[in-house]
This record gives structure tokens, sequence and C-alpha cells, in this order.
């Protein structure tokens, strides 16, 4: 019986070994992203080109309706608004992750998520047309819930559908194209293409056509086999599925993995958010993904990406010319990530982490020394080039912005969905996303609304506290986060069991689970093979 146990278990040790990039698999990461996670991406950064003549469009449309010009002070609340109401849709879209994951599967999540695109897209583009600005907020609340749906799913659903040597790149995937649709979105809104008086309301409206290709093509795709298995409990078509996405009718080994998962959970039942929070054995894995995701959007992005033209102005770069470098930085934001999806499964995950919230901290650093050695007040970010003593500050300043963007770009921004996927099972992995989404979107929403206040209050001395952030990020990955990297589901759950002080034994051809009780004692259960 000991020999047996030891060769499932060798056999779980090299499940998914010999698993390879398929043309189905490739397709569906591609498709998967470009028409969901390209338009988080596209909508985060689609306004700051057209800026000024949107709100040129909502003050001519207040004066049409009420005979008098905009407050200045309206009209900086209905951008604000303009800006925030994304995030905000976010949160709520990431709300709405647990239920419909589970009773519409991933596949179907995403199929239905695409009819906001579509919807908000066409409000958008029709906006101009219909005189009204209102349409814009709702529309970017929309697009919002759309981002928090895409930007959860897209990860869990290819996390699902991957063979372990290959689930790290491919989860790098939906970060990828979220750069290249703030990459095409930068494009697209120079002054000389659509970022004009004209033009806006296309740049706008274009958001949709990546949710048509979509719901077109992704029906024809197999659901995760996952999904069906364990919770649908259908092994004939998860089978099937399993078959087409790895090209070989083997998949033996990864059905079998699935079972032993499936029966770790049986008692466990579907965890809801609150369940979730209150269970001692996942207790460090919902920490950490709470420490990651806020480290990841506290630590700035948002404010480098919603405000990057003011940035390079404050560096000293000429205001025509800023538009040109902004559209620079986004093209090295998609290189670098393009070059974690090749090295994430070579160097793993926590190198990744570490190495890129440790360019982040220094990045930071850094910058608040190089903008306050320029002249002006020190709380005053706006600086022109003429008013620069040290003349290479202004460039070390770029340089400072570059290296940030190359730190999340390879570890910060994409790891941490990577890491939500892999540190939960299938029963917790829909609660967990809805948690880490929901904290990603509301310290996105944060960072968007109070930049401003704290560059005008602190000035340089902003990205101390990013820097900071950061730090601390960094501090609590080395001491807690395990590297995830070629491992198993359920041994991932092994190892953060530990750290949980909760056994779990899977040998002897039987499933030993030890629960914690509400007396913080490990009760254990145990189910013979007989009983599975």
């Amino acid at each position: 019986m000991k020999l047996k146990g030891k060769k499932q278990e060798s056999s779980d040790n090299n499940e998914g070994s010999k698993g390879k990039m398929t043309l189905l698999l490739a397709l569906v990461a591609l498709v998967s992203a470009f028409g969901s996670s390209f338009q988080y991406g596209y909508n985060v950064s689609v306004i700051n080109s057209p800026a000024p003549y949107m709100q040129a469009f909502y003050n001519q449309t207040y004066f049409d309706r009420n005979g008098v010009p905009m407050d200045s002070s309206f009209q900086t609340l209905l951008w604000s608004l303009t800006v925030s109401m994304f995030p905000l849709g976010g949160l709520f879209g990431s709300l709405m992750v647990w239920p419909l994951v589970n009773n519409c599967g991933r596949k179907g999540t995403l199929l239905i998520n695409n009819l906001f695109s579509i919807a908000a897209a066409i409000l958008m583009g029709t906006s101009a047309l219909a005189k009204t600005f209102e349409v814009i907020i709702l529309s970017r609340v929309i697009m919002g819930i759309y981002a928090g749906l895409a930007s959860n799913v897209v990860p869990m659903f290819l996390g699902e559908i991957s063979p372990k040597n290959l689930r790290g790149a491919i989860g790098v995937v939906p970060q990828l194209f979220i750069t290249v649709g703030i990459l095409v979105a930068q494009i697209l809104g120079l002054n000389s293409i659509l970022g004009n008086a004209e033009g806006w309301p296309v740049l706008l409206g274009l958001t949709g056509i990546p949710s048509a290709i979509q719901l077109l093509i992704l029906p024809f795709f197999p659901e995760s086999p996952r999904y069906l298995l364990i919770q649908k409990g259908n092994e004939e078509q998860a089978r099937q599925a399993l078959q087409r996405l790895r090209g070989w009718d083997d998949v033996d080994d990864e059905i079998e993995e699935m079972r032993r998962e499936d029966r770790s959970e049986k008692e466990e039942g579907q965890f809801t958010v609150l369940s979730l929070c209150t269970f001692r054995g996942l207790r460090w894995q919902l920490i950490s993904i709470i420490v990651m995701m806020m480290g990841q959007q506290l630590s700035g992005v948002n404010g480098v990406f919603y405000y990057a033209d003011r940035i390079f102005q404050s560096a000293g770069v000429d205001s025509n010319n800023v538009q040109y470098v902004t559209v620079s930085i986004g093209a090295i934001n998609v290189v670098m990530t393009s070059l974690a999806v090749f090295i994430v499964e070579a160097l793993g995950r926590r190198i990744l982490l570490l190495a890129g919230f440790g360019l982040c901290c220094v990045s930071c650093a850094v910058l608040t020394l190089a903008l306050n050695l320029q002249i002006g007040t020190p709380s005053d970010l706006r600086f022109n080039s003429s008013q620069t003593t040290v003349s290479w500050m202004s460039y070390l300043s770029i340089v400072c912005v570059i290296v940030y963007i190359i730190g999340h770009a390879i570890g910060a921004s994409p790891i941490p969905f990577v890491m939500i996927t892999e540190m939960f099972l299938q029963s917790s992995r829909p609660a967990a996303f809805m948690v880490g989404g929901s904290v990603h979107w509301l310290c996105n929403f944060t960072v968007g609304l109070v930049f401003l206040y704290m560059e005008a209050g602190l000035g340089p001395y902003s990205f101390l506290i990013f820097c900071a952030i950061c730090l601390a990020t960094i501090i609590y990955i080395f001491f807690i986060v395990p590297e995830t990297k070629n491992k198993t589901f359920m041994e991932i759950n092994r190892i953060m069991a530990k750290r949980n002080k909760v056994e779990i034994q899977d040998d002897k051809e039987e499933l030993k689970d030890f629960q914690t009780v509400p007396g913080g004692q490990a009760e254990k259960k145990e189910t013979s093979n007989s009983e599975l």
C-alpha cells in the first residue's frame, strides 16, 4: 500500500510535466485576453490625451443647455468623476465574480460580460451626437464593471486550462494584453489620429470591437475542465475539453489530480467570501493576496498612467512632445511584460515579485530626489524645462519613470493574479478572486482620487509614500509568499497548510483532511476509497 501511495505521489509530482503549448490553448489565451484584458488597459488611458477636447465638450454642452459657462469647480468635479468612475465600476464588477463564474462558468461569464462593453461603446461613441456628457460618465461605470469582471475571470480561466509547467507564462498573457491596450489607446489618442475635437467619440467607441470579436469566436472554445469536473460533476465533458486543449487523448493524470482536489474539498463545499475570510486553513493565502493586490495598486502605478503627461512635463519635457514620450513608455511596458511571459517559468514567481517591487521602490526614491533638485516650490510638480538647475535631472526623472514601469511590468502587475489562481483550490478560487479583485479596484479608485491631492500637498514627496508601500510589500513577500512554479494546486495547498497550521494528507489510498473547528483544534476527517 505504501509503495502504491508513493507511486501515486510521484504521478502527482510529474503531472503536467509533458504539457505543451498547443494551437488551441494559444488561441483560447489570445482570444480571451484580447477580447477582455485588452479593454481594461485601453480604458485606463484612453481619456488621457483627448481630455482637453472632452472637457471643452462638457463646457459647450452645459452652455447650450443653460446659457452660461460651466463653473470651473463643477467642471473639475465632472472630470474627476469621468476618471474615477472606471475603477469604481471595476469594484462593482469584482463583486459579481463569485456568483457569475459559479453559475455561468468561466467562458460563459466572459461571453455575458461582452454585453457590458458593447453597450458602453455604443453610448460613448454617440455621446457627442446626443450632446450629453452624463452618458460618458455612466458608460465609464459600465466599462469599469466590464473590466472588473474581465480582470478576474480571464486569469482564473487561463490558469485553470493551463498545464502546470505553462501556468505562469499563460497567466501573464492577460497583463500583456492590458499593456497592449494601454499602448494602442496612447497611439490612437495622438492629436494627429483621434485625440482631437472630432475624433474622441470614435476613440471611445472603438472599445466595443474586441468584445464583438470575442463574442463571435469564444463559443467555439472549451470551458474550463476543472469547472466542468469539480463544480458541474461532468467528467466526460471535462475529459473531452482537456483532450482538445492538450492535443492528445491520455489525460488520465490530470483528471486524477482534479478528482483528488475534488475529494479534498467535498466536505467544505463552495466557499463564500464570508466563509473564506473566517476559514483558518486559507488564512495566509487570503492575507497574501490582499497584501499583493494592495501593493500592486498603492505603489502608484495608476497615478503614473492617469497623470503621465503631467509627470513628464514636471520632468522638463516640452509639452508638444509629452504625448510621444508617453507612447514610448507604453511600448516599453509592452516589451517588458512580453519578457515576463518568457521568464516567469524559468525564474519563478517570487523572484519576479521581489525584483519588480524592488525596482519600483528604488525608482520612487530616486524620482523624489530628482524632482526636488529642480527649482520651484517643493510642493509643486509643475516645473518647466527652463527652471531646472541641474540639466540632467529631468532626464534622470524620466529614467526613474521608465525603471518604475519596467518593475511593474515584470512582477508587480502580472504575478499577483497568477498567485491567486495558484494559491487557492477550485472551491475557494472564485471567492478569492472576488476579494483580490475588490481590493485591486478599491485601491485603484483610491489612488486615482487622491493622487492630485497628494501632489498638491506633498509635491515630489508623494512618491516616498509609494516607495514605502513597495518596501513593505517586498518584506512581506520575502518572508511569507512561497514559490509556486511548476507545482500542482494540491502541492501548493500542502505547502500553505503548514503555514496555516493545518494538516492535509493524501496518501495510503486514503484522504485525511484535518480541518479546524471553532476551538482551534484540528478535527480529523477520514474517507476511505470505498466511500469515495
